[in-house]
């Protein structure tokens, strides 16, 4: 074993391990340093030509077992600590390790066709303070003021690169792959961030699926709030066809149909159609249209108004979002024969307007209009409520 270590490791307190690692990561990094100088004098050879690889990269790659970028990390510090004389003393000192030089390389290279030079000795500074993230974001702005043409020019390169792929399955669910540029993927992450927190204590999801579901209901509310160019004349919506039975939820009723999905189920269509606009459609037994009715809205401007004054927030228990992330909500659902007085209405976020309809989650209104959030694991209807308590939905 490297630094004599062996057999005597379990005689090691934690301190010393920790300088074994110090001083073992210091070798290797001298030892990349060494490796990145041959790498470079190798790849001004044509041998990896001969040997019949496409580039140096991939001849390192295939032949020493590497990854494409750390690749071409080596053969970029090869080719430039000529000119960072400094920063290689460094390295062998301990004082910065491999990764600095790397980006202190890539940036020389990026400036060395402008005529102009970085400050190694600034930039070294840098280094030995730093770590290697923040040193990287050092080394854009040595990049920006060397050249801030060039580097604008390659910001505009990373948005040409951008691109989306949704592959959709057959059962209407879909892939997403897809490469966004720096500003791109700062503009998304802060939009998803605040809507990918979890949800109260009981918010059990990865953050996996909390990424997914702040970017469904980001999608929602851009919908919702009709702020996307139109097309067709109409802005863009969901739209969803359902007969009659389906709506109430009768058994042997089909689905319902909605445009880029498989028909949804009932549950969908209660959540759906607690806030929608609602066109009545007569079909005669030949599915031939003889009537179509007026589209009406089930909650209107003002009613919404007056629940975002009243309510100013989701109401589910310990949820803030604010009300413009919200959808009314039928505590007892119009479908069935709910009522629409303020009284019967609350406002939810979509992740627990879904947990209601979808979740099996189920909302009791308890004295002076609190609501209590029972799992689904419990059998409310066998319940003995206490005073004052009735099913809310």
């Amino acid at each position: 074993m490297i630094l004599g270590v062996g057999g005597q490791l379990s005689k090691l307190s934690a301190e010393e391990i920790g300088g074994v690692l110090v001083c073992l990561r210091q070798s290797i990094d001298r030892l990349e340093l060494e490796f990145a100088e041959l790498a470079a004098a190798f790849a001004a050879t044509d041998e990896w030509e001969q040997q019949g690889s496409v580039s140096p990269i991939h001849w390192l790659r295939y032949n020493c077992k590497m990854a494409g970028g750390a690749a071409a990390d080596r053969i970029c510090v090869g080719e430039q600590i000529d000119n960072l004389p400094c920063s290689a003393e460094a390295l062998t000192d301990g004082r910065i390790g491999f990764t600095h030089v790397a980006l202190m390389a890539r940036t020389q290279e990026a400036v060395s066709g402008t005529g102009r030079s970085l400050d190694e000795g600034r930039l070294l500074r840098e280094a030995e303070r730093l770590s290697v993230k923040q040193f990287r974001d050092a080394c854009h702005h040595a990049r920006h003021a060397a050249d801030p043409e060039g580097a604008a020019a390659d910001e505009a390169d990373a948005v040409g690169a951008r691109f989306l792929e949704l592959k959709p399955n057959e059962d209407g669910s879909l892939y997403i792959k897809g490469f966004l540029d720096s500003i791109g993927s700062a503009a998304l992450r802060t939009a998803l961030e605040p809507l990918a927190r979890p949800s109260g204590k009981d918010d059990d999801r990865r953050r996996e699926r909390r990424l997914a579901d702040a970017l469904v209901e980001l999608t929602s509310h851009a919908l919702d709030g009709g702020s996307l160019p139109s097309r067709g004349a109409q802005r863009p919506h969901l739209t969803v066809t359902a007969s009659y039975d389906t709506v109430l939820g009768k058994l042997g009723a089909p689905a319902a149909d909605m445009e880029f999905s498989l028909p949804i189920s009932t549950r969908i269509v209660e959540r759906l159609a607690c806030d929608c606009n609602l066109t009545r459609v007569l079909l005669n037994s030949d599915s031939m249209v003889i009537d179509v009715g007026r589209e009406k809205r089930i909650i209107t401007g003002s009613r919404r108004r007056a629940l975002v004054a009243r309510d100013k927030h989701c109401r589910w228990p310990g949820c803030d979002r604010p009300a413009a992330w919200t959808n009314a909500h039928h505590l007892v659902h119009w479908i069935h024969g709910g009522t629409s007085d303020l009284d019967n209405q609350v406002l939810l976020c979509y992740r627990h307007h879904w947990m209601v309809h979808e979740g099996g989650w189920r909302l009791v209104k308890g004295e002076g209009g609190s609501l209590i959030a029972i799992p689904p694991a419990y059998a409310i209807d066998s319940w003995t409520r206490g005073p004052g308590l009735r099913d809310a939905g």
